[in-house]
């Protein structure tokens, strides 16, 4: 019988979790229409650099959009350190790849983005829009706050914001799940995005919805996931609660949500940028 880990071990493991090898795919709903999937992947490594990978597929009559991504990153001090990032979007309209090199040595970043070079400064804590989930989700097991980021997109830095605001047991087709709920903090309600994520699969997102203006909701649903191995008992999360200045009532939201199919390519631009957030 294999004697139990000390306590401070099984935190780390709990803490590490999120990089335990994995599989998730997502479906992807605008309103109540499936407009296709999308699907993570973290293979196994065992020289401390990992390669992360996201794939979706997306749309809606003549509408189209697929994007892959890759980020590349190590694990240092227990926190991530990208390395490399790369997005390639084909489809409806023009097809761009976003590159981005994070040169830690020579304190610089180098991005490309639709074949427009730009260099910012190096700053640590400073992630790529892929590996930042995976950090997230180690914060979480954490319980570390505030629960601050900033990533490269676009040529610029951008600053985001999470709040944990309560647990809620999550019911999809592909089974029931205890979560914790997260929004993203933002000065104003005409923008409202939340998260599900289930503590027993590493806080691996459930559910993501996505309201502007009370209407037209971006629903991406897990349908099905595989970890490589036996995951860690997680300790209890740490909710912040309701930011009570504003409404967090995604339910309330979703009975404004339109459900009509009058999508536009920019609309379809902008569900497809959520869904790679």
């Amino acid at each position: 019988m294999t004697p139990p880990l000390p306590l401070n071990d099984i935190v780390q493991a709990a803490i590490l979790s999120p990089l335990t090898a994995h599989t998730a795919q997502y479906k992807v709903f605008y309103g109540s229409i499936e407009l296709g999937v999308a699907n993570y992947r973290l293979p196994a490594t065992d020289s401390g650099f990992y390669s992360y990978h996201f794939d979706s597929d997306v749309s809606l009559f003549v509408l189209s959009d697929q994007r892959h991504l890759t980020s590349e990153f190590t694990l240092e001090n227990g926190k991530l350190v990208p390395f490399r990032y790369i997005q390639e979007r084909t489809g409806t309209g023009s097809d761009y790849t976003e590159q981005t090199a994070f040169a830690k040595a020579q304190q610089f970043i180098h991005t490309i983005y639709k074949e427009d070079a730009l260099k910012l400064p190096y700053e640590d804590k400073v992630f790529d829009p892929l590996m930042v989930q995976l950090q997230f989700r180690m914060d979480l097991a954490a319980n570390i706050r505030p629960l601050d980021y900033k990533m490269v997109k676009e040529k610029e830095i951008d600053d985001y914001q999470f709040r944990v605001i309560g647990k809620e047991q999550v019911v999809l087709d592909s089974g029931t799940y205890d979560t914790v709920k997260v929004e993203v903090v933002r000065d104003s309600t005409k923008r409202q995005t939340f998260f599900w994520m289930a503590p027993d699969l590493a806080y691996l997102p459930v559910r993501l919805s996505h309201f502007s203006k009370g209407s037209k909701q971006l629903d991406i649903q897990l349908a099905s996931y595989q970890f490589e191995q036996p995951l860690p008992p997680m300790t209890p999360a740490l909710i912040d609660g309701p930011n009570l200045g504003r409404s967090t009532a995604a339910g309330q939201l979703t009975s404004e949500v339109e459900n009509g199919t009058g999508i536009s390519e920019s609309e379809l631009e902008q569900i497809k940028m959520l869904a790679a957030d």
